[in-house]
């Protein structure tokens, strides 16, 4: 696969007329910072099976096995940076022209890119802190780290006692009502939008480029591999994200 100029100059001119952005991003935006496409031939889900939710919730070896997992890559997540696309799509939103930016990631690297978090809606929560089932409240990883470490399982919620966990979402647990209908929101208002390393195959996720597009928004694909959606896409781009988006980046007009 090879980057070419035309890339960059067919994305620029879809970005040069629109007014409203709405930029979705996937595993492919993050995988030049060191996070594993979990999906991907190779990738973590092809040497483990994820923990379902239902799982989870009934067995604590199951939240063991899942708190062990989650800590076993704390220094990936630690140590990664945004890359050259998350910069990018921070720069499209300072201008004023990227209003929101919708991920499936966890990783956190758009907040660490300057993207405004009230502009970010994390479709599949976020993996740098936990949140108790029951009550909602959030706690920092490294205390349930410590505890973990000292007795072989997480702590229950200091406040009512409930399950603590990752703040993602696994498989079988039911999608942030807010976060949906903030996405639902966002992608009807916008007139682009923008899809940025998504293989656009995990629903209902996958729905928001769609409804963009039975909207009347023009729709762009920018992914190194090809997806379902490519054939109703107005442009598709098979490229490295990182270079193609700065470079068209750098095409438009200050």
């Amino acid at each position: 696969m090879n980057d070419t100029p035309n890339d960059s100059a067919g994305l620029a001119a879809f970005l040069g007329k629109a007014r409203r952005v709405v930029v979705f991003t996937g595993a492919g935006i993050s995988t030049k910072s060191g996070i594993p496409d979990f999906r991907s031939p190779g990738g973590i889900w092809t040497r483990m099976a994820p923990i379902d939710f239902s799982d989870f919730l009934r067995s604590a070896d199951m939240r063991k096995e899942a708190w062990r997992r989650r800590f076993a890559m704390e220094e990936t997540f630690a140590s990664v940076k945004p890359n050259a696309g998350h910069i990018a799509v921070a720069d499209l939103v300072r201008r004023g022209l990227v209003t929101h930016v919708i991920t499936q990631n966890i990783d956190n690297l758009h907040q660490d890119s300057s993207v405004p978090a009230t502009q970010i809606i994390e479709l599949h929560g976020n993996t740098r802190y936990a949140k108790c089932l029951a009550c909602g409240r959030r706690m920092d990883l490294e205390p349930i780290r410590t505890h973990f470490e000292m007795h072989g399982e997480a702590p229950d919620c200091p406040d009512c006692g409930g399950l603590m966990k990752t703040a993602t979402i696994s498989f079988g647990q039911a999608m942030p009502e807010l976060e949906m209908e903030r996405a639902t929101e966002a992608t009807l208002a916008c007139d682009l939008f923008l899809v940025l390393g998504s293989s656009l195959v995990v629903y209902p996720a996958a729905g928001f480029p769609v409804m963009a597009k039975r909207n009347r928004a023009k729709l762009v694909i920018v992914n190194r591999e090809a997806t379902e959606q490519d054939e109703i896409a107005d442009l598709a781009l098979h490229s490295e994200i990182g270079a193609a988006l700065r470079g068209a980046v750098d095409l438009l007009v200050p």
